[in-house]
Parts: C-alpha cells; structure tokens; sequence
C-alpha cells in the first residue's frame, strides 16, 4: 500500500498525472480567482463596487430582470461558450497529437478552466447581488437576512462539481493512467457540470423574469432580448448534450455502436421536448437551428482555423420537427400533461427520428451504421427517446412559468425513473467484450516512405466469420499530427484491404478495429515507443500476423492494467454519487421553480419562455396551480 501511495504522489510522467509543478501553479492560480471573486462579492455587498453596479443598473433597464439575475446571466452564457469551445479543440488535439506534455501546456484546457469557473463565478455573484430588491420567490435562505436566488446557488453547486473533476482527473491519472476517452468517469464529470450549470442558469433566469417589476421600465427590446436569450439557451442545451457524443463525432468511439442511436434519441428527447415546452411553437426547430449554427462554427473553428481534425454532428432537424407536429396535433387537454405529451414526442423521436439519423450517417458521419443494426437502433432508440421526452417534459414545464406545480408533481417519480432508464441503456451498452480466438495476417505495400510513410494494407480475418456482419472494420490511425479512418473493402471471403494510402510509421498509432455484436477487438499495425508508460515499439513491417486484442488495451495503451479491479470500482462509485447527488440537486431546484408558477386555463397551449404575470412574483403570495 506504501508503494502505491508513493507512486500516486509522485507521478510526474505524463501518462500518469501532471507534474508537481504544474499541480502547485494551478493549486495557486484557482487560490488566487477565488480569493479576488469573494473579495469582489463582500465588497459588492457592502456597498462598494461601482463599475459593478453600474453594469447591474444596465443589464436590468436592458433585460427587464433583477441585477441578481441579469448579470450573472451574460457572464454565465459566456462562459459556457467558452468551456465549450475548449472541450472541443482540447479533444482535437488529443486526437491529432496524443497526450499533453502537462495540463498547463495544452492551450484548451485554460477556456475549460476559465469557461467552468465562469459558471461558478456567474452562480457567486448572483448570490452576492441578491440584496432583497425583487426577490425571487423559489429563493433559498443561507443566512439570516440573506435569501439567494434558487439558480445561483445551483450554478455555484455545478460549477464546484465540474471543477472538482479537474484534481480528481488528474488523482484518476496516477490511479489507473491516462484514460483516452471522453467517457472517463472525471471526464464526465467535466461536461456534465457544464451541462447542468446550463440548466442552473435557465433556471435563474426564470427566476428573474418571474421576479416583481422594477422601479423603471424596460427597454422596449426587453421581450425580444428574452426570447432570443431562451431559444439560444436551449439550442446551448442541445449542444450540451450531444458533447457525450463526441467520440462518435470524431469517428473514435469506444463502445457499442447502439450506444450512438441511444444517445442521440436521449438527447433529442431531452432537449427538444424541453425546448418546445420552455419557448412555445417552434421553439424545438428554433432550439435546432442554433445547434446546427453553433455546431458548424466549432468544426470551422477546430479545422480550417486551427488545423486541427474537426468533429461531424447528429442532424437533429427531423426529430424537432417529429417534436413540432406532436406538440400541434395533441388536442388541448392532452397538452396540459406535459408527461403524456413528451412521452409521444420522444416516441416519435426514437422511431421515426432514429430512422433519419440512420440516413444522415450513411451520407455525413464518420461510421455510418449498418443496416443490420437497424432493428436493434429501433428498439434502444424507442426506449431512449421516450425516456427523454419524459425528462425533457419534467425540465420545460418546471421552467416554463405558466405551467403550475400541480402539473409537474409527478416528475418526482416519473424523471428519475426515466433517467434511471437511460442510465441502464448506457450501462448494458457500456459493458463490452472481447472475442477470443480471431487473428489478421497483414500485408502492407509502401506507398510513400520516409518518417511520413503511408502503406496500402491488405489484411486477412481469422476465421472468416468473425468479420461477418461487423458494425465497422476499419484502418484507424491516430495522435500522429492527424487523424485517419479508413472503411476497409472487402475483396473475398475473410480478406479486405485499405482505399486509400493510411499512415503506419512516424509517431502514428495505427490499428485495425473490428466490432462484431458486444465484441470490440483491435489489432496494432504500428505503435510508437512510448517510454513514459513505458512500452516497446509495435513494427509495421512488410508482413505479419498478429491477434486481435480488446479495443481498449490498444486505443487506450496508457491505462494501468495492473490496478485491483475493487479500486477502480470504488473511484467510479464516488464519481457515480456525487453525480446522482449533483442530479438530485437540480431535480429539487426545479420543482422549487414550478412552485412559483401560475399556469393559464391551458397550460400547454400557452406562449412559453415569457414572463409570468407580475401578480404572481410578488413576494408573500402563493400562485394557484
């Protein structure tokens, strides 16, 4: 035990945690935010701060929301903007070129540093402004005297979760090694706090617009401001969600090819329900349309702009509007439940959605489905979309302040449960194994020699039949200033070969990948020395033969296999908990939120994403449901 403590404290390899340096700098650098945001907060509370105030006073003539709400709204906006960008080209350059010299060297991971503490630092100082003028009726009592808003306190929660996943990414590293996958357990941890702290945010910007009117009036661009600022919130949603997608995007995944349709039914079943309900008709289109804008300008971004190997992404167009035409031909009283409602769209999502995003991956993404899987996709989508349409209906229809508690209640049964659903979805479809038995004989033909050498390969499966109806066969190389996927051609029983020339020299990790059923196998072409792990070169030699292994012990070559499986198993149920407990936490903040709300005698038809009535915010009263 000695020697494994020893070895996680001092692990200063970049395959196994940053250097002690780079822990002290950062250690001081989030010391030294933390110590200027509470000074800034204190001060602000005591009277100080002018520029701050001075901003607090614009942002309310121009939005029509309390201080409290209307400057933490912008800051925290931005800064989901910016964790997004730098999660995106941090994976790129994982990609393109393998791991970091150290955390402090990748120049992607200061936007996710600054973009998360931006959440937190937003949700602080929503507290801070909170000074009893146009108090929120969800708001919460920390201190005597001292009600904060509902969705600040949730976002400082979200951000110190998706901050926390920094030093437990770095403790994982020394643990268990470098995991080369977005679905790392402190990965997740990292875009989910994101992600959540969206939904603090939307949360607090109800709040605001719920919240009793101002001395002054508005700025007449106050509803068109609002409303712009609700499709894109959820259009930012949508794109949060399709980030757990990312190693399908970038054509990498590590798991069971369903997992993608299951993902994509989720997320479209959670977002675009959601957003239907909170902004109103169109609102689910309207939601999409800034995914699709939001999305393009990242690959522009990540390619063109940075060189680097830049994501494809789910269509999502058909399903909002299969969402859309749900919403229209439900008659009034069956709108009124939102549950009822959600479940149909998501049905229609998981069905005749999955069938579009079918044909979209034949003709845009890199692994286009088989159509053998067809069924399968089917049936977990069906499952998934109509588990996300219920979650979708529970978050609308809490934000949407003209549908009441009554109507929500029961999502204290039904939303955990449906997410319970898609947990279980992801946890079958996680578990992957590994046929024993099949080898390749490999024979590679130069095309360009030199560090930069490329090779036309032919490779032959044994036995044939473990190549027989794959999911994907791919040439796949990697993290050698580049990234290639090659689909490769069958030419006679058991024999395929490469369609264009494939990297297999120089500092390139090139493979052979092989999905069959829940088998997922891969075979190194060429691997690099790495001495930090350390491991021997893999050379691509004129010809070979070679088994095929578990996926992961190739494409994530760093990880330690030599750790107790009770270890890992205990770092990822602390993980688990306090994501059920960060979950439970915006479950609750919700349903707080729909207390305040006072519904129309149609709530499902109602204009959502507005204001509710003045008479309904002030303080004191309780809303009729």
């Amino acid at each position: 035990m000695s020697s494994f403590l020893s070895s996680i404290l001092a692990a200063d390899a970049p395959a196994g945690g940053a250097a002690m340096d780079q822990v002290v700098i950062a250690t001081l650098g989030a010391s030294v935010a933390t110590a200027v945001l509470l000074w800034v907060g204190l001060r602000y509370r005591a009277g100080h701060m002018g520029w701050l105030r001075s901003i607090a006073g614009f942002s309310e003539r121009t939005s029509g929301m309390p201080s409290w709400a209307a400057v933490p709204a912008g800051l925290g906006s931005g800064a989901l903007i910016v964790a997004l960008f730098g999660m995106y080209w941090d994976i790129s350059l994982h990609i393109d070129k393998g791991r970091d010299e150290g955390p402090l060297a990748n120049p992607a991971h200061y936007f996710i540093l600054i973009g998360l503490y931006g959440v937190l630092a937003a949700g602080f100082l929503s507290l801070a402004m909170a000074d009893g003028r146009r108090e929120s009726r969800a708001s919460v009592r920390i201190a005597h005297g001292w009600n904060v808003p509902l969705g600040g306190l949730l976002m400082v929660a979200c951000g110190a979760y998706a901050l926390l996943g920094f030093p437990l990414d770095d403790l994982w590293h020394r643990m268990f090694g470098q995991d080369v996958t977005l679905w790392g357990p402190t990965h997740l941890m990292l875009i989910g706090g994101a992600v959540m702290g969206l939904i603090g945010l939307c949360v607090l910007i109800s709040e605001g617009l719920r919240a009793p009117a101002g001395e002054e009036a508005p700025n007449a661009l106050a509803p068109i401001i609002q409303r712009t600022r609700a499709i894109g919130l959820m259009g930012g949603l949508l794109v949060g969600l399709a980030t757990f997608q990312a190693e399908f995007d970038w054509g990498v995944p590590q798991f069971n090819l369903l997992l993608e349709p299951v993902l994509l039914a989720a997320s479209a079943g959670i977002g675009l329900v959601c957003a239907r309900l909170y902004i109103g008709p169109g609102g689910a289109i309207a939601a999409t349309l800034i995914f699709l804008i939001l999305r393009g300008a990242l690959a522009l971004a990540i390619g063109p702009v940075l060189g680097q190997t830049p994501p494809d992404f789910a269509l999502y167009l058909p399903s909002a509007i299969l969402v859309e035409l749900v919403f229209l031909a439900a008659p009034a009283a069956l709108r009124a439940k939102p549950y009822v409602v959600g479940a149909l769209a998501g049905f229609a999502v998981g069905t005749v959605g999955t069938l579009a995003e079918y044909g979209w991956s034949q003709v845009w993404m890199p692994i286009p489905w088989p159509s053998g899987m067809l069924a399968e996709a089917l049936l977990v989508g069906t499952i998934a979309g109509v588990a996300g349409g219920v979650v979708g209906a529970f978050m609308g229809g809490c934000l949407n302040p003209q549908i009441g508690l009554a109507a929500m209640r029961p999502g204290r049964i039904l939303a955990p449960a449906a997410t319970a659903v898609i947990i279980g979805l992801f946890g079958v479809l996680l578990a992957t194994g590994a046929q024993g038995g099949v080898t390749g004989t490999v024979t590679l033909r130069d095309i360009e020699a030199g560090p930069d050498r490329t090779v036309a390969a032919t490779v032959r499966v044994t036995p044939d039949s473990a190549a027989d109806d794959v999911r994907w066969l791919t040439y796949t190389a990697w993290q050698g200033d580049g990234f290639v996927i090659n689909h490769l051609r069958r030419v006679s029983d058991g024999v395929y070969e490469t369609t264009e020339p494939v990297p297999a020299g120089g500092d390139w990790k090139a493979m052979v990948r092989l999905h069959q059923g829940d088998s997922l196998l891969a075979m190194p072409v060429h691997m690099p020395e790495d001495r930090a792990i350390p491991a021997p070169e893999i050379p691509a030699t004129a010809a070979f033969t070679r088994p095929f292994v578990a996926d992961k012990l190739v494409l994530q070559r760093e990880a330690k296999t030599d750790v107790a499986p009770w270890l890992w198993t205990a770092a990822g149920l602390v993980v688990l908990l306090l994501t059920l407990l960060q979950l439970g936490a915006l479950g609750w903040g919700l349903l707080r939120l729909s207390s305040t709300a006072t519904p129309p005698d149609a709530p499902g038809g109602a204009p959502v994403g507005a204001a509710a009535p003045r008479t309904a915010a002030r303080p004191g009263r309780v809303a009729p449901v």
